[in-house]
Parts: C-alpha cells; sequence; structure tokens
C-alpha cells in the first residue's frame, strides 16, 4: 500500500469516500479509513496488492490481507475514474481471487459503503454472497458485507 504506484488511486479513492460520506462520518476520515491498516498486512504470504497499468498510469488495483485462517479480506478495489465502464473492476477481482486461492485462501471477505452502489452491484453480479437485508435501505446498514467461496468458482 505504500508502493508510489498506488498512490494515485488511494489519493482519488480518499476524495470520493469524502465527497461520498464526508457528512456520514466527516471530513477527512477517509485518508483515516486508508491508513487503517499497516502496508505489511498487504504484503505475501497473507496478502496481496494488484495494480493495472496503462501507459505508465495506475488505473485500477486491489488488495487483500488475512481475515483469519481461511478467509482473505479484499480492500481498495479501486477504479481511476478516468478508466470506468471498461471492466476493470472485474479483472481486479477475478486476479485478486485467483491469487487468494493460490495462497491457500478458500474464502473472501470483503465490505463496501452504503452509497457505493455500483461495488455493490459488482459484487453481487460476480457471486458474493450479501451479508445484509438487500431490500433494507443502505444508509440504515453501514457497511456491507460479502463473502464468497473460492471453491465454488466456476
Amino acid at each position: 500500500m505504500d508502493d508510489a504506484r498506488v498512490r494515485p488511486l488511494l489519493d482519488e479513492l480518499a476524495v470520493e469516500y469524502d465527497s461520498r460520506y464526508g457528512d456520514l462520518f466527516g471530513r477527512g476520515s477517509a485518508a483515516e479509513e486508508l491508513n487503517r491498516y499497516p502496508a505489511a498486512e498487504f504484503q505475501a504470504p497473507d496478502g496481496a496488492l494488484l495494480i493495472i497499468r496503462e501507459n505508465g498510469e495506475s488505473v485500477a488495483g486491489g488488495a487483500f490481507r488475512r481475515y483469519d485462517a481461511r478467509t482473505a479480506e479484499f480492500k481498495r478495489i479501486w477504479t481511476h475514474s478516468a478508466h470506468r465502464r471498461r471492466g476493470l473492476a472485474r479483472r481486479v477481482l477475478a486476479e485478486l481471487e485467483r491469487l487468494a486461492g493460490a495462497r491457500g485462501y478458500g474464502r473472501v471477505y470483503l465490505t463496501t459503503g452504503p452509497r457505493q452502489p455500483e461495488a455493490k452491484h459488482l459484487y453481487l453480479n460476480t457471486g458474493y454472497t450479501p451479508h445484509f437485508d438487500l431490500a433494507a435501505d443502505p444508509e440504515t446498514i453501514g457497511p456491507l458485507a460479502f463473502t464468497k467461496d473460492l471453491a465454488e468458482r466456476d
């Protein structure tokens, strides 16, 4: 997470979080969230960081860390705003799943925010099981939790 190639993605993610959640969690809370976990937690053998680069620019990425003995927690899955609607998030997700499986994880856990409907739909459309009431107002739920059993992948 402290790799210079990741910085442009995380910087834009912080702005996005603040614009979507500033009134909910307070301005500047995005930086606190993005720095919550030590970078070492995303390094091998328990973690991984993936970046898609195009013409020398970081355009999408994501990471995982150990959640428990058999579960990887996916974090920071993000596509730069100038590169959305190209399927990059799906590519990142699929590769993170592959890497997590290769590292011995059998399951994935992740959360997304209640004001990120595009992320919620990405996870629902890629086989993730929601652990919240889909009919409820997301604002009343807080973080939207999902899991996926990697053994059931196609």
